[in-house]
């Protein structure tokens, strides 16, 4: 069954891949994406974020510019933002959106996905300083990766569809920690705040 934050995440996920990370790639050469203050956003130009229910930019006439994201298509957002829509075509995964298919916002749905990076990107600097989260558009989460483990926190997705935090080493690895094919997970409903996540990666560095 279909949660009730899926939808707006998949509408989220797709303006990150179609409409910042693939635009990116083509002119700055990188995937990459990075969490801000109500959403995420690119790293190198094009200069676009996704804050709430809004993809913001800079207009050399009319300033910065917020458009609303419900009711839209990505082909929509990325002519006025004036880029191209389009997946960064280097992966397999990712999204499959049609940038021809309207987009749908819940408030409800956007305050968890908000509240899941905020708390993953600061519970990822927090455990590792000198290490800087990434927003990776292909499987819509945040991490870093220490020694061959891959720390990070997903809004949901086809394994567990709701935000969850996640240790995924390189080398499967045994014991009651291990709890999931590709590592181990807790989903945030069961993480109060960040110390506690910054603790679930603790214990899986030592496990």
């Amino acid at each position: 069954m279909t949660s009730w934050i899926a939808p707006t995440r998949q509408a989220w996920h797709a303006v990150a891949e179609l409409v910042l990370a693939g635009p990116q790639l083509r002119r700055s050469e990188t995937i990459r994406l990075r969490v801000v203050p109500g959403g995420f956003a690119t790293v190198a130009d094009p200069t676009l974020r996704v804050v709430g229910g809004s993809l913001s930019f800079a207009s050399p006439d009319s300033g910065d510019v917020n458009v609303p994201i419900d009711g839209r298509t990505c082909h929509d957002l990325a002519e006025a933002a004036g880029v191209e829509a389009g997946a960064p075509g280097i992966y397999h995964d990712g999204t499959g959106a049609d940038p021809a298919d309207p987009l749908r916002l819940d408030p409800r749905a956007l305050d968890a996905l908000v509240e899941a990076f905020t708390r993953g990107d600061a519970a990822l600097r927090a455990f590792a300083p000198s290490s800087t989260p990434v927003l990776w558009p292909e499987h819509f989460d945040v991490s870093v990766t220490i020694d061959e483990v891959n720390y990070g926190v997903s809004p949901g997705d086809s394994y567990l569809d709701e935000p969850y935090a996640y240790v995924g080493p390189f080398q499967a690895r045994t014991g009651p920690f291990w709890n999931a094919p590709f590592g181990s997970t807790r989903p945030l409903s069961e993480l109060s705040d960040v110390d506690s996540v910054v603790a679930f990666f603790a214990e899986g560095s030592r496990s």
